[in-house]
């Protein structure tokens, strides 16, 4: 055993505690009354991003709802080494945006595909100087509307005499490139982001977390209580249903959020009779897929985020890159025969995501393994074994011929999602085979392990 993991999983804990994390807020709010100062909520643009034409469109509602001064910004698309797989994200995050408008009522067309270069450009003039203008908040939703389902009107707008006005192609360079400079001083590699007071939200996905904090700290305006969109809700009991497709978990043992949505997982598969497939894959760094240091960042902390919401334990981690997860992933064939995969798999979830356990250790490991019900004697001699690679090459090749090149990543039947929260998506999937099954959802889902947690 290094120091490094007898140290890292003291620090993690530390770093991404719950508590910390309200420490942080009540210095932050302590510091914003001192200095007499506004709720302050920045938020990047990226202008050809489909996550960011969804905000775009709700932005004077959340205006409406809360006592903010929102300071717009428009940034160019993540570097390279934040998006590895380029144009899969593109394909992926215009499907994603279609199914997010769907699932909340909201508008997304882009029938004519990705934005043209020449568009993109019209748009971001446009943009920029309704930044410089003041009126970035009532203008931006049109002008996204305008880019994705009618470019030709872009180029109207910026006329003189227009609603809109286009500013000088120089003046945008530099606003774009101040604007991702302080994104990433900031911690942030994305669009669509918003950033309050030392935290990061992205997209519609994590503006619940936003409002929440706003509503703790009574920023709301009078009558709000709920939320724009809420956290997805789980199944509160089992349904019927007559034969349910099968549930394709693409994970890795490295993944954070693979590890938070993995309970709920399986619990829905108990729900519903849906067998959950493993779809194990090496982890991105272990594949040669770089990962910058603000994406780790934030990952870490967003992850902690979702998981305390969820009432996931978390936190006190032990990094199972490298030999680590390839020991655990080469015992998944032997604890599928010995028909104890799922205790297997949330052992070493949990184990290494809450509880610091080294899993490249022999006491480490036999104790992931002994308490899921494997033998350690079978097991160890299975770490000799070399067939899983092959597997999670397959799985690999599986995952990307969906589209999908990250995990935690699911399909079900001809529905293939992205990401821990969009399991409400698999869980329609499941659901739409038999509309009248009389499914009750609840936000809280019990987490069970089936093992006894280290103390």
């Amino acid at each position: 055993m290094s120091i490094r993991t007898l140290l890292m999983p003291v620090i993690s804990q530390h770093l991404l505690a719950r508590e910390r994390l309200l420490k942080l807020r009540a210095r932050a709010e302590r510091e914003r009354l001192a200095g007499a100062r506004p709720h302050q909520v920045h938020y990047f643009h990226q202008v050809d991003d489909p996550y960011s034409a969804l905000v775009a469109g709700i932005l004077p509602q959340l205006i409406a709802r809360y006592d903010i001064d929102v300071v717009p910004h428009v940034v160019g698309p993540p570097p390279d080494s934040a998006a590895p797989e380029r144009e899969k994200l593109i394909a992926y995050s215009r499907k994603d945006a279609r199914l997010l408008a769907r699932h909340w009522n909201l508008v997304f067309d882009d029938l004519m595909g990705q934005p043209q270069d020449q568009s993109v450009e019209a748009a971001t003039r446009l943009l920029v100087a309704a930044v410089q203008d003041g009126t970035f908040i009532e203008a931006a939703g049109e002008i996204s509307t305008c880019l994705w389902s009618d470019p030709p009107s872009l180029f109207s707008m910026g006329r003189s005499g227009g609603p809109l006005r286009a500013v000088d192609p120089s003046a945008v360079s530099s606003h774009v490139a101040a604007s991702n400079a302080l994104r990433q001083q900031l911690g942030h590699y994305l669009g669509a982001t918003f950033f309050y007071a030392g935290e990061w939200y992205w997209g519609i996905d994590r503006l619940h977390h936003l409002e929440r904090r706003l509503q703790d700290l009574g920023a709301q305006r009078l009558g709000v209580q709920d939320l724009m969109f809420p956290p997805d809700a789980d199944l509160s009991g089992p349904v019927s249903l007559a034969s349910p497709l099968p549930i394709d978990f693409f994970f890795s043992f490295r993944s954070p959020y693979s590890a938070i949505v993995a309970p709920r997982v399986f619990e829905l598969g108990r729900r519903t009779g849906a067998p959950v497939r493993l779809r194990f894959v090496l982890p991105m760094v272990m594949r040669g897929l770089p990962v910058p240091r603000e994406k780790r960042t934030y990952i870490s902390l967003d992850a902690a985020r979702e998981a305390h919401a969820r009432g996931t334990p978390f936190g006190r981690l032990n990094d199972p890159v490298g030999r680590p997860t390839e020991r655990g992933l080469s015992l998944i064939p032997i604890a599928e025969q010995m028909g104890c995969a799922e205790a297997y798999v949330l052992s070493f979830m949990h184990g290494v995501r809450a509880e610091g356990i080294d899993a490249g250790s022999d006491r480490g490991l036999r104790r992931i393994v002994e308490r899921a019900g494997l033998s350690w004697d079978a097991a160890h001699r299975a770490l000799k074994e070399d067939a899983w690679r092959a597997t999670a090459e397959a799985n690999r090749k599986e995952m990307f011929d969906l589209g999908l090149w990250g995990v935690p990543s699911f399909r079900v039947g001809d529905t293939a999602v992205w990401g821990q929260d969009r399991l409400w998506a698999v869980q329609d999937a499941l659901l739409k085979q038999d509309p009248g099954c009389g499914a009750t959802l609840s936000l809280q889902t019990p987490i069970r392990y089936p093992f006894k947690e280290k103390r």
